[in-house]
């Protein structure tokens, strides 16, 4: 049995806590806030509850699997999934709108042609099978194994297949998001929805790779869902699950720094000067942090370093108890697009302008009772990839971001203004302040392609002893990346560097 000390109770961290305990590890998780969960938390007051990070699950299998593994409950039995259906309504700059079913690409289909026009849906059903066959190429190495040693293969060769170009008689291939909406979907709002997807991770659809379409693909293949009560109740699952394979967990632990002895890591010694020797480390942290923890490089030269201390884009959301019910009918997913793209990814790059620009805003409005205090009010989440790195306490901005918000969440919703109760706003100081990732960004999954900048660190350093988990670490982010991390790094430990992902 080892002694296993773990840093951060984020999601990977505590799906890899189960796993090693459930293999007989002794394992303790040092936290340094109060709650479990990392980034994905609840707001409450008043009878309001919110998520205050995700709002959505894809890919649900991955903590099907992590219940299956650790223990005789499904995950099932611990919560209530909910198929969200539509999977999401559509407002474009141009006022039509479209209502995509979950998880039914013929469904797709027929809707984009019957409200955005014939052959719209055939466009868009046939960049899902290209897709499909991006994320056929790149799902095992990407998601299901540790980071090859030759990583270099995965930041080469785009796995998005070209398409024969009639005119030019030859097979053209698209490098980025944005060349496959101006060449092979050729219609703004097709475009906006490929954007609006690859933007909310994170990402600019004009320099990500091509192979950023498996992100839309596995929403329209495994569908969205939701937990009854909130994503937190995912995180609350998952937590208890550990506390039932005797994971001990400790709050208000800050890890300062981790122990080495004989060129390994042997501990971690907390802010009050607490030292707890270990023989194995996994830490759920952001790379600037890890690498304060460690002051030693932690890759060997030529491996994998993305953008460690490059600002990643956070997420500006307003929190609006709201006087009314949601009534019937209502879409659990919005997205209102930017009427002018360009300007919004041209700011989210620099976080420069005279004035910041109207962003795609995404509505989130659950049909869960478990989440106002009565059938006569409603809770409900506005929200927006925005710059990490500006000055969120200025007040000038925080007021002119939340009115782009109302305002795009006006146009889906008429009077939204009117049934405002209160309202919550958090910036990514909010998220810094709770997670500590490096000014509150929020980090992407990996992609291949691209050279390499979209790929993570892999699950191993350089320093023996000490592995990687959660968003900032192979597989990258999201509730399914960080759950598939816990269990590549729960797979090193148990079998060795030799691992190479569950068959």
């Amino acid at each position: 049995m080892a002694r296993i000390a773990v840093i951060g109770a984020g999601m990977g961290a505590m799906a890899a806590a189960a796993r090693l305990a459930v293999a007989g590890h002794r394992v303790v998780v040092y936290e340094r806030t109060q709650t479990y969960g990392g980034a994905v938390r609840r707001f409450e007051r008043d009878g309001f509850a919110f998520d205050t990070g995700p709002g959505l699950l894809t890919l649900p299998a991955v903590y099907r699997d992590l219940f299956v593994k650790t223990g005789k409950e499904p995950l099932e039995d611990c919560v209530e999934l909910v198929q969200v259906d539509p999977s999401s309504r559509h407002l474009f700059a141009d006022g039509s709108e479209v209502c995509l079913p979950n998880a039914s690409r013929a469904g797709v289909v027929a809707a984009l042609d019957e409200a955005l026009g014939a052959g719209t849906g055939e466009r868009w059903g046939d960049f899902l099978v290209r897709a499909r066959e991006a994320w056929d190429r790149t799902r095992r190495p990407l998601l299901e194994e540790p980071l090859w040693p030759n990583w270099q293969v995965l930041a080469g060769k785009e796995p998005y297949p070209g398409v024969p170009h009639k005119r030019l008689l030859r097979t053209r291939r698209a490098s980025t998001p944005a060349e496959i909406g101006a060449w092979e979907l050729r219609d703004e709002r097709l475009t906006a929805l490929l954007e609006s997807c690859v933007l909310g991770y994170g990402l600019d659809p004009r320099t990500a790779p091509a192979s950023a379409a498996v992100l839309p693909y596995m929403e329209h293949a495994f569908g969205t869902w939701y937990v009854r009560g909130g994503i937190r109740e995912l995180a609350r699952a998952v937590y208890e699950r550990c506390l039932k394979r005797r994971v001990e967990f400790v709050f208000d632990a800050e890890v300062m720094r981790i122990l080495e002895k004989d060129g390994r890591a042997t501990g971690v010694e907390l802010r009050d000067g607490t030292v707890a020797e270990a023989d194995h480390v996994v830490a759920d942290v952001d790379p600037a942090r890890l690498k304060a923890m460690t002051d030693r490089p932690l890759d060997a030269d030529g491996d994998v370093r993305v953008n460690a201390f490059t600002p990643r884009p956070g997420r500006f959301t307003v929190l609006l108890a709201l006087r009314g019910g949601r009534g019937s009918g209502a879409a659990h997913r919005t997205v209102v697009h930017a009427p002018d793209p360009e300007s919004e990814l041209d700011f989210l790059g620099s976080g420069v302008a005279d004035q910041p620009p109207c962003p795609t805003v995404t509505v989130l409005r659950p049909d869960d009772p478990a989440l106002a205090p009565d059938d006569g009010h409603e809770s409900m989440v506005l929200s927006a990839v925005v710059p990490s790195a500006v000055d969120w306490e200025d007040e000038n901005m925080l007021r002119q971001y939340t009115d782009h918000l109302f305002e795009a969440a006006e146009a889906a919703i008429p009077g939204l203004r009117d049934r405002v109760l209160w309202q919550e706003v958090r910036t990514p100081d909010d998220t810094d302040d709770e997670t500590s990732a490096f000014l509150g960004a929020v980090p992407a999954p990996s992609l291949a392609a691209g050279g390499g900048r979209f790929l993570h660190p892999s699950n191993t350093t350089r320093l023996p002893g000490l592995y990687r988990v959660g968003g900032w670490s192979h597989p990258g982010g999201g509730l399914p990346h960080a759950g598939m991390s816990g269990a590549l790094v729960a797979g090193l430990i148990v079998e060795g560097l030799e691992f190479r992902g569950s068959q």
